[in-house]
């Protein structure tokens, strides 16, 4: 009866936004100024807003998520109307900011933290992907869509850890293809180019899915992950453990080591473990196993081609120095 009621009222909050359409939304955002200039500032039941931000916000902040740039904070002023994602009623969705809206819908879905889905028509950022009835469906970024699911996960989430299992993803001729293996975890069983069939014995459609199921996992389960190689079937046991590096984070493989870059390739955090190679904050990254790298796309392409160890060159005040990694 009780979940009844709760259902019944979450309804007739937002009814009147169904009725006016993505108009009732506009209105809804301007109302809240949910969107501001390179932020967003999204109103929630209690008290709560979600936070799309480059920088920290002035503000008691619950939970923060460095990967994706969300903060979830409490807001000294309540908003009558707030925004929800679970709210399922809805005749389609829209891109909208206080002065445009544009529907459409989501034609290639977010590939776990290294691509961000992406929308049918051009629209601006930051801005709020919404159903007909002004419930969440992403969060638009200039670097592309935050979709509803990751919102869900780090709103719920207790204490915010993505998993991870070593292997980047993507799809090719509709085969979830493995693309890039962690080259400093010699416990890995997975080599580029296996296709993934199974998690669990619960097929796999596409990468979106996959990297979901890896990276909202609890840390420690054990799941069993059925691949095809060289036409053979094989199933692979893994141990979910923590992902470092993806988003708004730089994704190298390096940072399970502590080793973070900035865009431009310089050192932004290090790790104990590369204090001792004499590596300070702000070094700059130019070659990997003897290969010009300008992007962190570079790094990605470069830092499995080695054997014994990788190679890296870096410049300090046009000090330029080794360092080998294994």
């Amino acid at each position: 009866m009780l979940k009844l009621l709760l259902t019944l009222s979450l309804f007739f909050i937002n009814l009147y936004a169904c009725v006016d359409g993505y108009k009732g939304c506009q209105q809804k955002i301007i109302d809240s100024t949910a969107i501001g200039i390179d932020t967003l500032q999204v109103p929630l039941l209690k008290n709560k807003k979600l936070i799309y931000s480059n920088t920290k916000p002035n503000a008691k902040i619950l939970k923060y998520d460095p990967f994706l740039n969300l903060y979830l904070i409490k807001d000294s002023k309540s908003f009558k109307h707030p925004f929800r994602t679970n709210y399922k009623l809805s005749l389609g969705s829209a891109a909208l900011t206080s002065k445009m809206i544009t529907e459409g819908k989501i034609i290639k879905n977010q590939i776990g933290l290294n691509r961000f889905a992406i929308f049918n028509e051009v629209v601006s950022a930051p801005s709020l992907l919404l159903n007909s009835c002004c419930a969440l469906d992403g969060l638009i970024t200039p670097q592309g869509i935050i979709e509803k699911e990751y919102i869900d996960n780090f709103l719920n989430s207790k204490k915010l850890e993505y998993g991870d299992i070593g292997v980047r993803v993507n799809d090719e001729k509709n085969l979830v293809i493995v693309q890039r293996v962690n080259p400093f975890d010699s416990s890995i069983e997975f080599i580029k180019g296996d296709r993934i069939v199974s998690i669990d014995k619960k097929k796999i459609k596409n990468s979106s899915e996959f990297m979901k199921k890896i990276l909202f996992s609890k840390l420690g389960k054990k799941i069993k992950i059925k691949i095809k190689r060289n036409n053979k079937f094989l199933t692979i046991d893994t141990i979910i453990k923590k992902r470092y590096g993806g988003g708004y984070i730089s994704d190298t493989f390096l940072e399970a080591k502590g080793l973070y870059f900035s865009e431009d390739l310089t050192i932004l955090k290090i790790g104990d473990e590369f204090k001792k190679y004499g590596l300070l904050v702000g070094d700059k990254l130019l070659q990997v196993n003897g290969k010009k790298v300008n992007t962190i796309s570079d790094i990605r392409k470069n830092i499995d081609d080695f054997k014994y160890f990788a190679s890296l060159l870096f410049t300090r005040e046009n000090f330029q120095f080794f360092v080998n990694i294994n």
